[in-house]
C-alpha cells in the first residue's frame, strides 16, 4: 500500500486523451471510451487504483445527448470496473462565448446538457464530486481584435451558464489554456473569473502542464513571469514564478490535473497548439510533480485547502503506441500517489 494512509483527494484519470486531438487526417484514431476506461481500471501501483475517470461528453465516446437509459449503462460500466465519474467536459464548441447570439445560445445549450448528465450520475450514485468544464470556444487571435468587449460578451455569457448550472446544482470550472481567448494568460483569466463575479458557482480548473505556460508568458508575452532566456536550471525562479500565479489563481481553484510539460506546446488534428503534456516520467519535463501540486493544494500558510474533493491526471495528445502500455498507466498512477502522500488528507 502507498506508504501514507491518505485517502483524499481521490485519484482519476481522464477519459478524452483517447479523443483530443485524435481522429483526424495525420493524427492518431481515437480510442474508445471502453478502452479508456479498461486502461484506468487496469492500472495498480501497490494495490492502489484509480478511484475514478473524468468524462468527455462528445461523440464517439458520449454523446451530448444521451438519453437515461444510456446514462445508466454509462454507470452500470463504471460501476463493473469499480470506478466513478468526477467532472464532465461540455463539448461547447459549436458556439463561442463572445460571437453571435445564436451562437452564444449553442455554447448554453451544450452547458445545459452537460449539467442534465451531471445530476442524472449524481442521482444514480455512480457521481459523488466534480464539476462541468468549460472554455471561452474562441482563440486569442480573435480575443484581441477587441479585448475588452470580447471579455465583457465572454463574462455574460458564463454568467448565463453559471444560471443554468446551478439550476441543475452544478458547477463550472472554466480551465485555463493559452489556446482560450480571454483565457490565454493568467492575468486575463482572473480578471475574466472577476468579471464574472459567481464565485459560487464558477471556479478556475487548473492544469499543470498549462499554468507553465501561463509563467512563461505564452501568447501573452506581457504577463509572463519568468525572465526572457530563463534558465531552467535555476528552480527558484521557477517556484518564485508558480507562486506568483497560484497565489492568484487558487482562491478560485475548484477542480485540478496534475500534469507534466517540458515547456513547449504541441497541437495535434484539429486541436490549437497548448501546453505539452509529457509522461510523468519524462526526463524533460520542467516540473516538480508533487512540489508543485502543493502550490495549488496548500495555501500560501502551507495549510491544505481541500477545495476538490479529487484530483485528475491530464495526458492529451500522447501517441496511442504509448497510451496502449500499461506501465504508462501505472507509472502515471504512482505519480499521482506522490502527490497524495504529500499533500491528502484522511476521512
Amino acid at each position: 500500500m502507498s506508504k501514507s494512509q491518505n485517502n483524499f483527494p481521490k485519484l482519476h484519470n481522464a477519459a478524452w486523451p483517447g479523443l483530443v486531438g485524435k481522429g483526424s487526417p495525420g493524427a492518431d484514431p481515437v480510442i474508445g471510451l471502453d478502452k479508456m476506461i479498461e486502461l484506468t481500471a487496469n492500472a495498480n501501483v501497490d494495490g492502489v487504483r484509480f478511484d475514478g475517470i473524468d468524462l468527455f461528453l462528445s461523440d464517439p465516446h458520449i454523446s451530448i445527448d444521451i438519453d437515461d437509459d444510456g446514462i445508466k449503462k454509462l454507470a452500470e460500466k463504471l460501476k463493473a470496473k469499480k470506478l466513478v465519474a468526477g467532472s464532465l467536459v461540455a463539448p461547447v464548441w459549436g458556439g463561442s462565448a463572445m460571437d453571435s447570439a445564436e451562437k452564444r445560445a449553442t455554447f448554453i445549450d451544450m452547458v445545459r446538457k452537460a449539467c442534465r448528465i451531471g445530476k442524472k450520475l449524481r442521482e444514480i450514485g455512480i457521481r459523488p464530486y466534480g464539476v462541468i468544464r468549460i472554455d471561452s470556444s474562441s482563440s486569442p487571435a480573435d480575443w484581441s481584435k477587441d479585448p475588452e468587449g470580447n471579455t465583457k460578451k465572454i463574462a455574460a455569457t458564463f454568467r448565463e451558464a453559471c444560471t443554468v448550472a446551478e439550476g441543475s446544482g452544478e458547477r463550472l470550472a472554466a480551465e485555463g489554456e493559452i489556446c482560450w481567448g480571454g483565457m490565454h494568460s493568467w492575468r486575463q483569466m482572473v480578471k475574466l473569473l472577476e468579471l464574472v463575479d459567481r464565485k459560487a458557482t464558477l471556479g478556475f480548473q487548473a492544469d499543470m502542464a498549462h499554468t507553465l505556460l501561463y509563467v512563461m508568458g505564452y501568447n501573452a508575452p506581457e504577463d509572463a513571469l519568468l525572465p526572457a532566456n530563463y534558465d531552467w536550471k535555476d528552480k527558484s525562479k521557477l517556484d518564485e514564478a508558480l507562486k506568483k500565479l497560484t497565489a492568484a489563481l487558487r482562491p478560485w481553484t475548484i477542480d485540478m490535473h496534475i500534469a507534466q510539460n517540458d515547456a513547449t506546446v504541441k497541437g495535434s488534428g484539429s486541436h490549437d497548439k497548448t501546453g505539452r503534456h509529457c509522461l510523468a516520467t519524462d526526463p524533460n519535463g520542467k516540473l516538480d510533480i508533487p512540489k508543485h501540486a502543493g502550490f495549488w493544494l496548500r495555501d500560501e500558510k502551507g495549510k491544505l485547502t481541500k477545495a476538490f474533493r479529487h484530483v485528475c491526471w491530464d495526458g492529451c495528445m500522447f501517441p496511442n503506441e504509448v497510451m496502449m502500455k500499461p506501465q504508462t498507466w501505472n507509472d502515471i498512477l504512482r505519480a499521482m500517489i506522490a502527490v497524495r502522500d504529500a499533500h491528502g488528507w484522511r476521512e
